[in-house]
């Protein structure tokens, strides 16, 4: 009996990690560029219990890590100068004390240098991987499909928009970033198009987020009335051996 209290204890941690994954996916439902995750699971074998038959496999469910849906939100305009979105795989680049970062959140401003920075005051690259300094003094800021940023006539830069061909190795690290675990380095993304003036919204959906918090909660309950039923067998039956002896 102790197997299915171990087992459900297994289920009920994966189930408050899900919480916790949902519950940060609907606070984030208006965070710029967020992505969708999810919880991963898997059973794992242990040790046979003991039966009346012989012997049978007793499964746990595992915590495996998040997976995150990268698939494009939609797109909202703003008319900003230094807003901008990406449409198509990419992330813009940015330069933190870390090392290079990336992110899909184009909330960009400038820096009292004039650089081209995040909202965590982070500067943004161009191609060449230096930063982008704005000149006011050269006029308004226009920002090519292309990220090619020219103020007038005068070519400002570049803006790096990159791809990983594994986006399992874009791991979160903090203030909407990704920090590249692979050993290569992220390539350029021809394909990516930047939208100056629009932003890209979350592509959480609220409602099905909602109702997984619902799916969970109720199978959090089940499984505890499970282990509470496994308690209440295992109390009895002790109290009827002690009676027979």
């Amino acid at each position: 009996m102790d197997n299915a209290l171990y087992v459900g204890l297994s289920r009920q941690m994966t189930l408050r990690r899900e919480l916790d994954i949902v519950a940060n996916n609907i606070a984030n439902a208006n965070t710029t560029g967020f992505k969708v995750e999810d919880l991963m699971v898997r059973t794992e074998q242990a040790k046979p219990a003991k039966t009346l038959d012989g012997s049978a496999p007793v499964k746990f469910v595992l915590d495996t890590g998040v997976a995150r849906d990268f698939s494009q939100g939609a797109m909202t305009k703003t008319g900003g100068d230094f807003d901008l979105a990406i449409e198509g795989k990419g992330f813009f680049r940015v330069q933190t004390a870390g090392g290079d970062r990336y992110t899909r959140d184009g909330r960009f401003t400038t820096n009292p240098e004039g650089q081209l920075v995040t909202q965590a005051g982070h500067p943004v690259l161009d191609d060449g991987g230096g930063p982008l300094t704005i000149d006011p003094r050269l006029g308004p800021v226009n920002v090519g499909k292309d990220g090619i940023v020219t103020q007038g006539a005068i070519r400002v830069g570049k803006i790096a928009v990159v791809r990983a061909d594994d986006l399992s190795t874009m791991a979160k690290d903090g203030d909407n970033l990704y920090r590249n675990t692979a050993n290569t380095t992220p390539q350029p993304a021809p394909d990516a198009i930047v939208h100056q003036g629009m932003l890209e919204a979350s592509n959480v959906q609220p409602v099905i987020e909602i109702t997984k918090l619902i799916e969970i909660q109720r199978a959090y309950e089940g499984v505890a009335r499970m282990m509470d039923n496994t308690s209440e067998l295992s109390r009895t039956a002790v109290e009827r051996l002690g009676k027979a002896n």
